[in-house]
């Protein structure tokens, strides 16, 4: 049974391995949600993930027969990089399986730290059982991704840090995707102050653990942006120690990870992927059960693939009111485009795109039909632009 002791033993085996990530206060996110918030940058490791942590942890206790036969690992990008690393750090052959779906940044970083990546199946059950495979074709040592004391005790010195750096934390809110990383934290933080709230956050897309200690039957996603935590099979060792150290539970919508991504972007100046929102998600989403209480995040990763970064912007832009769609009605004469796009330059908004529309509408066929995509400041911007169009005699309206 994994015990307090396996978790400092790690610490001490890490030192100087991996990061003592800053634990520090936001105070603008901390007004914002209502609760004191200490954010702990895991995504300042190294390969920019916690996965390090459990990888160093296990590839250090290896025998010298284990180190030359080489190691096996089965991850969607994370621990795959934290294996690949450390396997090379230490001169081990390190062989990665991937899902198909993995963003090609991971598997292009995991390349470059020297290990050979297979692409196999498209969920991580699949790359999971054909990692499994090659561990017994080729006899290498398999390196679990969280259901193995060793990884979850590497994992869970990150709560040793936050205790040590915030002594004084009533709460933990960690995301789980197989659980390592909680079953490491809660193991830690329960033995070193029993009065911490423990809470685990899932996406509702893959909310498996949840299922699995509640006994609800959410169903279960295909696809999620917090693809780091996309797991169908909880750990056995893990689901274990989480049902009997963590007081909660809770869900996130997809539309609540990418609002934390674009708050700890904007607010923090710090790029964090899906699965590494996921706490702040949580705060964002069930802002009374944390108000007043001083609560630490683990900001678990940072490798998002750009072009979803760039959809997430995209999308947090258009809610916000600083992106929007407007439509313009207005008679088909020469001159009616430059007095649509002077007023809206009046405004202040700037056009993004402009659709001219004729043929498609159900206007007078004397009529003309503009679309434009506008930069604005907001919401109130936005009603201000549609009310100076509507002061020059065009109907206006937001899509």
């Amino acid at each position: 049974m994994l015990q307090l002791q396996d978790v400092q033993s790690a610490a001490a085996r890490l030192a100087g391995q991996v990061l003592d990530t800053p634990c520090v206060e936001s105070k603008t996110l901390s007004q914002i949600v209502g609760a004191q918030v200490f954010l702990k940058f895991e995504n300042l490791q190294f390969t920019a993930s916690f996965k390090e942590r459990g990888a160093c942890n296990k590839l250090s206790q290896l025998s010298a027969h284990e180190r030359r036969r080489g190691v096996v690992a089965m991850s969607a990008g994370n621990h795959a990089q934290g294996v690949a690393y450390h396997a090379q750090r230490l001169g081990m052959k390190a062989v990665i399986v991937m899902p198909r779906f993995t963003p090609g940044v991971k598997v292009e970083r995991t390349r470059g730290f020297g290990a050979k990546v297979v692409l196999h199946g498209d969920t991580l059950e699949e790359a999971h059982a054909h990692a499994y495979l090659l561990a017994d074709e080729r006899q290498l040592t398999f390196v679990h991704p969280y259901d193995d004391e060793q990884i979850a005790a590497g994992q869970g010195t990150i709560a040793l840090e936050m205790l040590a750096a915030q002594p004084d934390l009533d709460c933990l809110v960690v995301a789980i995707g197989g659980g390592g990383l909680l079953a490491g934290m809660a193991t830690a933080a329960r033995a070193l102050k029993p009065s911490m709230e423990i809470i685990g956050v899932q996406t509702a897309r893959f909310p498996a653990m949840v299922n699995a200690i509640k006994g609800t039957h959410h169903e279960q996603g295909s696809s999620t942006i917090a693809e780091g935590i996309a797991v169908g099979q909880p750990g056995k060792i893990t689901r274990e120690i989480i049902a009997r150290l963590v007081d909660d539970l809770v869900l996130v919508q997809e539309g609540d990870i990418e609002q934390a991504v674009l708050m700890l972007l904007e607010i923090e100046k710090t790029l964090v992927e899906g699965a590494g929102a996921a706490g702040l998600a949580a705060l964002v989403r069930y802002p009374e059960r944390f108000k007043g209480k001083k609560v630490g995040l683990v900001l678990s990763g940072g490798n998002i693939d750009p072009m979803l970064l760039a959809a997430i912007i995209e999308r947090g832009m258009v809610r916000s009111g600083r992106l929007a769609r407007i439509k313009v009605s207005a008679r088909d004469v020469p001159g009616v485009l430059a007095r649509i796009t002077a007023t809206v330059a009046a405004a202040g908004a700037n056009i993004d795109e402009v659709h001219h529309q004729r043929a498609f509408t159900l206007l007078a066929a004397q009529n003309v039909e503009i679309e434009l995509v506008l930069q604005t400041r907001g919401r109130e911007h936005v009603e201000q632009v549609l009310t100076q169009l509507r002061a020059e005699g065009m109907q206006a309206e937001l899509m």
